[in-house]
């Protein structure tokens, strides 16, 4: 008996380790000081010396349920995406640049060829959010997890001088709320999703006019990347006064907790394109609109507040990152929540 006969493939991990280094070298920085393949990841911290009062900002998150739909497609190149956004975008909320990240990926059976395809992914959104991906963890559970499934998470870590944080505490009354752009469903909901549309490969290859595209390929599209938007906002010279990623819990849930006590948000429903999926998804699953608010992103990924004097350079640096922008709202005094009108 051995290890290999106990279901675990040492041998498949080394290869799974030389196949990812050429997408991991794309993500790299002056600061990391390690190679893969070491026991822990380097990262010098020179880079943030000219700061004030230097100020760590950290997020973790996986993909979840969304995994499903890559399995069934046999499509692992961009879940990765999705996990990396998950984290970076949680740190671009709090003003922060993220610097690293981490990813966990637990499998039943390792294939190099499929890890590898899955640290693509996660490379690509790297590169796309400026971070070094320095290090991992691929688990093999025999037993614990089918052979054909993972499951993937990571953790990113940021950086931001404390007087750049962005708390919400200085929002007032008539601040303009602008929403970016989103790329679809992102990574939350897709429990609804299952419920609604059959987990067949045949429905997901499933052509609709309306959508532009197979089930599948619209489902699957990554998650949006805001970190070079929120950027090229302060770069511009103004002052994000509290933001909100519209992740698990949509509107509902996600907005009030970028406003401080006595500020509630006013959303004008129709300021911004909802993407065809979201209609689909409410008319295949009879969800009311209140649940698919309170779900889904709607398309708007990610919320800013700005003085209504800032709302112009903040749209133009916005799109000059090459994202979507809308006016979709404003700050009022009363009890702190979200209104949609």
């Amino acid at each position: 008996m051995d290890y290999k006969n106990a279901g675990v493939d040492i041998e498949a991990g080394y290869r799974s380790v030389e196949l990812m280094k050429e997408h991991i070298a794309r993500t790299m920085r002056p600061e990391v000081l390690t190679n893969i393949g070491g026991f822990s990841g380097a990262f010098s911290m020179d880079a943030v010396r000219k700061m004030e009062k230097p100020t760590l900002v950290s997020g973790t998150d996986g993909v979840g349920t969304k995994l499903k739909l890559a399995f069934l497609l046999d499509k692992h190149d961009t879940i990765g995406i999705d996990c990396v956004a998950m984290c970076v975008n949680d740190i671009a909320c709090a003003g922060g640049e993220p610097l690293f990240f981490l990813d966990y990926i637990a499998c039943g059976r390792n294939e190099p060829g499929k890890i590898a395809a899955i640290v693509s992914g996660v490379a690509e959104g790297c590169v796309q959010a400026g971070a070094a991906l320095i290090g991992g963890e691929t688990a093999e559970h025999p037993g614990l997890m089918p052979e054909d499934e993972y499951d993937l998470a990571g953790f990113a870590v940021g950086v931001v001088d404390e007087k750049d944080l962005i708390t919400g505490s200085d929002v007032k009354a008539r601040d303009v709320i602008l929403g970016i752009g989103s790329s679809g469903v992102h990574s939350n909901g897709f429990s609804l999703v299952r419920k609604v549309f059959p987990m067949e490969k045949a429905a997901l290859e499933m052509y609709y006019e309306e959508l532009g595209g197979t089930l599948g390929e619209i489902l699957l599209t990554p998650t949006r990347i805001y970190v070079k938007a929120l950027r090229s906002v302060k770069e511009a010279g103004v002052r994000v006064k509290a933001c909100s990623h519209i992740t698990g819990g949509g509107f509902y849930e996600n907005v009030p907790r970028m406003l401080p006590n006595g500020m509630r948000a006013v959303i004008q429903k129709g300021s911004w394109p909802v993407p065809p999926i979201f209609d689909l998804l409410a008319k295949k699953g009879e969800i009311d609109e209140h649940m698919m608010y309170n779900t889904y992103n709607m398309g708007i990924g990610m919320m800013i507040a700005v003085d209504p004097a800032d709302v112009e350079v903040a749209k133009k640096a916005i799109r000059e990152a090459q994202e979507t922008v809308y006016e979709i709202g404003r700050i009022e005094a009363g009890e702190k929540g979200v209104e949609l009108c």
